[in-house]
């Protein structure tokens, strides 16, 4: 009944982008986990590169743009603080492109040299932001604080 008084649109919009967003993610792990003990297999590197960059980044700006309309929209209904969930999700967005950056540049270096290390960092990297990611799932659906 609470997301009924919401826009629809950009919620819907923000839902979908966080949800394609960590489908790409998903991918770049699961290809990055399996390519730590197989490096030489292009197969994995270009999927891993590819989810990043072809899907992952228009998810995120998708998710990030509805995530914006909406709080532009709701900010007056706070009274003026933030709840905790909204800085959550602002820690794991913004420096979370960072972390979307680097590890599509290490994917692009698998997929180029195919060198060893480069899938362990690529999992490392999407690992990590998966984590982030679902802890900022957990908090907007949550509500914490």
């Amino acid at each position: 009944m609470i997301a009924y008084s919401r826009p629809f649109w950009p919620l819907f919009l923000h839902v979908l982008g966080a949800m394609v967003l960590v489908g790409s993610v998903l991918v770049a792990v699961i290809c990055s986990w399996v390519g730590w003990r197989r490096p030489a297999v292009p197969a994995l590197a270009r999927t891993a590169f590819w989810s990043l960059v072809a899907v992952g980044i228009p998810a995120y700006l998708v998710f990030r743009v509805a995530a914006q309309l909406i709080y532009n929209d709701e900010k007056d209904a706070f009274g003026g603080s933030d709840p905790t969930w909204i800085g959550i999700g602002y820690g794991v967005s913004e420096p979370g492109l960072l972390v979307l950056l680097a590890a599509i540049g290490f994917a692009y270096w698998w997929k180029k040299t195919g060198k060893p290390v480069a899938p362990r960092i690529v999992a490392g990297l999407s690992s990590l932001y998966l984590v982030l990611l679902a802890i900022a799932w957990l908090a907007m659906s949550g509500k914490w604080g």
